[in-house]
């Protein structure tokens, strides 16, 4: 009787330590990274998929301004883009149109991973109602009447129309861009705006070329 006492006393003193052991070993796994702050460090180690949804590595205000911008700016895009199922002719437009959708509505969903990852809002929410940023006005967004006055066209004339609107529009975007590749800190916010200022350039240049035609 007295050996079993012992035994059991053993018994429970292993399983005691073992489960400090394991209550030691998952303190450890939850140190070590802080989250995203003022100091604009980049995401915790503690969480990949978070890190890799939300551009891993250090990033400053000017990262955090080109995404929150950049997310209306491309969502207009978009918007004027939907506008010309039914309306447009030109069979260029029609591609470039497709390209457009294609390409910006990927770039929505990655900068609002960046900004949830970074911890910041996804718009910097003056009241601008959409045209502007943190009191930053971004250039090439079309007015209201400006889609009003697109939606109301068809054919060549809403060719004519879309295609004079999107150079603007277009030319703003890269005018931000080529300022994130100035100011911006984060390697993959600057790489999406290398991405921006190419492609959208090159389309500038296809649109400038329907244009001339129409």
């Amino acid at each position: 009787m007295h050996a079993f006492a012992h035994r059991t006393t053993r018994t429970l003193a292993l399983v005691g330590a073992a489960a400090a052991a394991g209550l030691l070993l998952s303190a450890c796994g939850t140190d070590g990274g802080g989250t995203s702050g003022s100091d604009h460090s980049g995401p915790s180690a503690a969480a990949p998929s978070t890190a890799t949804a939300a551009a891993p590595g250090p990033f400053n205000d000017a990262d955090v301004m080109f995404a929150q911008m950049m997310i209306p700016h491309h969502e207009q895009a978009l918007e004027m883009a939907g506008l010309a199922e039914g309306r447009a002719q030109d069979p260029e437009v029609k591609q470039l149109v497709t390209a457009i959708e294609q390409a910006q509505d990927p770039e929505i969903q990655k900068m609002k991973a960046w900004l949830k990852g970074w911890g910041r809002p996804e718009s910097a929410g003056d009241g601008s109602g959409g045209h502007g940023s943190g009191g930053h006005a971004m250039a090439g967004m079309l007015s209201d009447k400006d889609m009003q006055g697109l939606a109301a066209v068809t054919g060549r004339d809403f060719d004519r129309m879309f295609a004079r609107l999107m150079i603007a529009h277009h030319d703003g975007a890269v005018a931000m861009a080529e300022d994130e590749r100035r100011n911006g800190r984060n390697a993959t916010a600057k790489s999406l705006a290398d991405d921006v200022v190419r492609t959208q350039s090159a389309e500038v240049t296809e649109l400038r070329k329907i244009l001339d035609r129409l």
